[in-house]
């Protein structure tokens, strides 16, 4: 089992298809990254911390680095953001094809910077 998984088992059941659709929708676009619990939080890691997400009380957090929330703004007015942040509520479907743009620029930001 690998911590996202263990994570998501200790989450609460009616939230656990959401967060495991999270999940394969990010390992889809990172399928070299490692996933990890940083900040008590499952991370995508290659190279860098890549991407977070965690369960709160009334939202999905999604944190993909200020850069990616700056270039996805106009696509985030909806949802409540702050500079590193964005909260999806909880009683709404996932925009996953929104996720995946957001977690495809985080890659292609991790090529570049480190010359892949």
């Amino acid at each position: 089992m690998t911590p996202i998984e263990a994570y998501i088992a200790n989450t609460p059941q009616a939230y656990q298809s959401q967060l495991i659709a999270l999940q394969q929708t990010i390992a889809t676009v990172l399928p070299e990254a490692q996933e990890q619990l940083k900040y008590q939080m499952p991370t995508f890691y290659w190279h860098e911390n890549v991407i977070h997400f965690a369960l709160f009380k009334h939202h999905f957090g999604l944190y993909p680095t200020p850069s990616a929330i700056e270039t996805f703004h106009d696509q985030l007015i909806t949802y409540k953001t702050s500079k590193g942040a964005i909260q999806f509520p909880l009683d709404q479907p996932l925009p996953l094809e929104l996720i995946t743009a957001i977690t495809e620029f985080r890659r292609h930001e991790i090529i570049a910077k480190y010359d892949l």
